[in-house]
This record gives structure tokens, sequence and C-alpha cells, in this order.
């Protein structure tokens, strides 16, 4: 079958490929991560999906993409084309207030705000940055990073000075 309701169909198709979940962070959906930009049903029924990886060399992008095509499909749709959207770039400020408290309710504490740049080339800085997140599990601000590197590139992971207890980091990009 051939989705070509272009009322219902765009909520149907954005309604599945939202609810599809981050291959890295499973505790969140694409929605939720902001990585979902668009949805539209062109003229010859095909669901055109838009995501923004959250960097351009995430190595999850090829499954969420096959994950988008078959929560589409699931929904009724016989053509799904998922399409790379990399301007602007993703930035952990779209994570929904949602997403950061179902990371925090599953020990990774959320990330704060994004770095704020200028327009234009972005500036080199030799020192890094770093940020001192709260322990999501006992909520003290006494933590110390163990790793620049937590299971993926995009999480670092800290230990909590209070309760001793190691936790994941969402960086700030």
């Amino acid at each position: 079958m051939v989705a070509t309701d272009r009322t219902t169909g765009p909520e149907r198709a954005r309604a599945a490929a939202a609810a599809v979940t981050d291959p890295e962070l499973p505790m969140l959906t694409l929605a939720d991560l902001g990585i979902l930009r668009r949805v539209e049903i062109e003229e010859d029924g095909t669901a055109a999906v838009w995501i923004t990886p959250t960097y351009s060399g995430c190595p999850a992008l090829a499954e969420m993409r096959a994950d988008v095509d078959r929560a589409v499909r699931g929904a009724g749709f016989d053509r799904v084309e998922v399409r790379t959207e990399l301007s602007p770039p993703w930035t952990t400020d779209w994570i929904t207030d949602e997403g950061r408290r179902k990371l925090s309710e599953n020990g990774i504490s959320p990330p704060g705000g994004a770095p704020r740049r200028a327009p234009g080339p972005v500036p080199l800085t030799l020192m890094p940055t770093r940020t001192v997140p709260r322990c999501p599990l006992c909520g003290a601000a006494d933590t110390e990073e163990l790793s620049r590197f937590g299971a993926t590139s995009c999480k670092s992971l800290h230990r909590c000075r209070s309760c001793l207890e190691p936790f994941e980091h969402v960086k700030e990009i």
C-alpha cells in the first residue's frame, strides 16, 4: 500500500520516525535528541525524513537511517527516503527537557548549555573546555573526570566524590 493521504500522512510518518530510539542512548528517541528535523510526504507518496547526526562522523548514523526507514515503512509507507541535513549542525541544546530527564533517570549526566560561538570561522582554542557535571545519582556537584571519552565519543566518564559512583556525561556540543 502506498500512503498518499497528505493530511494525516506527515503526522503518521513523523510519529513513526520520532519514536525510533538512538542506538547509543536507547532510552532516548530521535525526537528527544533533536535529531529528527522534518518529515514531508512528496507528491509520489514518498515519505521524506530529514535527520541531523550528532556529529558528521557519528558511527550510529547508518543504524539510525535504517531504523527510521523500517519504522516509517511499518507506518504504511512503501517509499521512504531518509536524508541527512548537516546545516545547521546539531547541538546538545536540541535535546528536549524530556530527553534530559530520561538521561538523568538512567544515570547519565545530561549536558549543560552548548558553547556559544560568534558567526564566522570557529576560533582555535588550545586549552580544553571542561564541564563539571552534577552526579545524576545523588545530585552532588563534587565530581571528577576519569576519561574524556566514555562508551561513545560523545560522552565522558566521571566519578562522584560524594557517593563514589561512576557515571557518564553527554558532552556539550
